[in-house]
């Protein structure tokens, strides 16, 4: 299957043009941490253009087109994404593609997540996906484009070519993405202020200004050669406590990121997802729409916190947290003092508050078992998955067969039930004709037995069927999770938001091993970072629900899996299964701790979408 030229790239410095002045459709694109080229939508591509036709070096605030991107400013003439509130950097890029390819028509192909919700393909692949659509092709493989996928255009689904999992996707008409010819007309002042020539005090005005002055000392810092990193600063014996100074950041700058111990109480930590920390110059917050980062000479901060070593000839400019009453937006100030940190200035921030992830130590004579939970420990042994007598029987036993089915359309195959599986000829079984159509027992739901059959056979094959159209679970669902140990008991310390509460410690140990048939890669060694992992729950009523099933859920093997990391992209490496639990003790900075009030109730329905409840354990 031939695959569609790609998109022309364009220079690293600089805004591209479409090749030899002919018309190409623009398609605006940012880097994620996976080194993935990910699209903008078409929405947003044409206000960035609009933009870029007023001022080739200005800011387009982004969240004046979609909502849900209100942290995010593109700077054009540095050509990076700013998030606002934490002062994350990313690079963007203008791309073009043909007029007569799926940008160009408005075309959009989605594959559904975990979450149900739908995600779109990068560019290069939804254009492989929509010229092979429109070529008629049954099927499509994306390993030319560094992807183990199986395109089903009948079924309308995706397969993992080693997990054989599939993913329902949609072809989607949306709007086209802008069309553009020739070059760019100069650069203009925008946002401009008022008649007087002063510079607009609104909100947007001074986030885009401040924007871009930040780009352009990170432009200038760039254009310098760097001189060898001195050593790291250290406070000075006496110095001011809970500060330490930041050299410039190994993102921006090629140096190390080096934070000083400071000795004596910290000043008070910042709320969780609070914005960091915002500049002022000394005496005072920098002069809206004014560059303060190129100010002449050797200075001193007047402020305690500049006290600590400053390589001389080096502007510096304390960073302090702002109440919310001066004229720069805090996210805005925090943002900026992560900049100013990357064009070469040293910063002086106050020291993040860090998550408690232990409890204090606790002897052996205060840990004690949990009341109305036997045991202390549960082990799993490596086994294979049980196996059934065949498919067909599996799918028969939880349904019943549906003489007349109505014309609606079956959900696996995306076929019309009162047709045969888009499976015929994919499948052979005998006993199951193409034509059949059954109903689940206790939902109601209707697909051609042949389709159910097909997605059974791509699965553990457990014993177990899933209704694909709302997750309802027929027999008892077990998971690929490797063998290891389950221990749990009580310490007595208190969670945050549970003060009159002991606390329940679940301990997880899983040693690496070798991949079993039902794994991504049978007889490939597999990892496990960071084991033994500790998880907390209150000891009362509800906390104690929680264990019994998570209990169960460990001996079906489903709190751990097989496969690839969100956080390293590590593969081949023991994961947490969709069920999440609390690693962090005495805080939430991570989003992994205390208090949270839904937490308990949020993890009893995620057990009970993996066919784990109150009900079946007691069974």
């Amino acid at each position: 299957m031939s695959r569609p030229g790609q998109g022309v790239m364009l220079p690293v410095s600089g805004l591209g043009f479409p090749p030899q002045n002919v018309a190409r459709v623009v398609v605006w694109e940012w880097l994620n941490e996976h080194s993935r080229w990910r699209p903008y939508t078409a929405t947003v591509c044409h206000h960035i253009e609009n933009v870029l036709k007023e001022d080739a070096r200005g800011s387009v605030v982004l969240g004046q087109v979609d909502a849900q991107l209100v942290p995010y400013i593109i700077d054009l003439q540095s050509m990076h994404q700013f998030r606002q509130d934490t002062g994350t950097m990313r690079p963007v890029r203008r791309n073009f593609y043909d007029p007569s390819s799926a940008p160009g028509k408005g075309i959009v192909w989605e594959w559904e997540n975990d979450g149900g919700a739908w995600t779109a393909y990068d560019m290069d692949i939804c254009i492989t996906i929509q010229n092979a659509y429109e070529k008629q092709h049954p099927w499509l493989d994306l390993s030319s484009l560094g992807f183990c996928y199986l395109i089903y255009f009948n079924s309308m689904s995706q397969m993992n070519r080693q997990t054989r999992r599939r993913r329902r996707l949609r072809r989607r008409l949306d709007l086209a993405y802008p069309l553009t010819v020739g070059s760019i007309p100069k650069s203009q002042s925008w946002p401009v202020g008022a008649s007087s020539g002063q510079p607009c005090s609104c909100q947007q005005c001074l986030l885009v200004n401040s924007t871009r002055a930040a780009s352009n000392a990170i432009l200038a810092s760039q254009r310098r050669k760097a001189p060898p990193a001195p050593p790291p600063p250290q406070p000075p014996p006496g110095g001011p406590a809970g500060t330490l100074a930041v050299r410039p950041s190994a993102t921006f700058a090629g140096a190390a990121l080096w934070a000083a111990p400071a000795a004596g109480p910290a000043e008070p930590a910042q709320p969780p997802g609070a914005p960091p920390r915002s500049p002022s110059a000394p005496g005072g917050a920098p002069t809206p729409g004014q560059n303060n980062l190129n100010r002449p000479g050797p200075q001193r901060a007047t402020s305690v916190s500049a006290r600590a070593s400053i390589p001389p000839g080096v502007p510096a400019l304390p960073v302090k947290n702002l109440n919310g009453t001066g004229p720069v937006h805090p996210a805005l100030a925090g943002m900026t003092g992560i900049l100013l940190c990357a064009a070469g200035l040293p910063v002086c921030l106050t020291r993040a508050p860090k998550p408690i992830l232990h409890p204090p130590p606790v002897s052996k004579s205060d840990v004690k078992p949990v009341p109305g939970v036997p045991g202390v420990c549960r082990k799993t042994k490596k086994k294979h998955l049980k196996k059934s007598k065949n498919p067909e029987d599996v799918v028969r036993r939880y349904m019943q067969k549906v003489k007349n089915p109505p014309d609606e359309d079956c959900t696996i195959c995306m076929e019309r039930l009162v047709t045969a599986s888009g499976y015929e000829g994919v499948l052979r079984h005998k006993g199951v004709r193409p034509e059949l159509v059954g109903r689940l027992g206790r939902c109601g739901h209707m697909y051609h037995l042949l389709c159910l059959v097909a997605m059974y056979s791509n699965g553990n094959k457990d014993g177990s069927l899933q209704c694909p159209t709302c997750k309802a679970i027929y027999g008892e669902k077990t998971g690929t999770q490797p063998p290891g140990k389950m221990e749990f008991h009580l310490i007595p310390h208190s969670l945050p938001g549970f003060a009159d509460t002991q606390t329940i410690r679940i301990v997880y140990d899983i040693p690496t091993g070798i991949q079993g048939p039902e794994h991504p890669n049978p007889g490939k060694k597999f990892t496990a970072r960071g084991f033994p992992r500790h998880c907390y729950l209150p000891n009362n009523e509800k906390g104690r629900k929680v264990l019994r099933l998570l209990i169960t859920a460990w001996e079906r093997r489903l709190i751990f899996t097989i496969g690839t990391s969100n956080t390293t992209g590590e593969s081949d490496t023991v994961v947490w299964n969709e069920i999440h639990h609390k690693t962090e003790f005495g805080s939430n900075l991570t989003g992994h701790g205390y208090p949270d009030a839904s937490y308990l109730d949020n993890v009893l329905a995620e057990l009970t979408a993996q066919g784990v409840s109150e009900a079946v354990a007691k069974a």
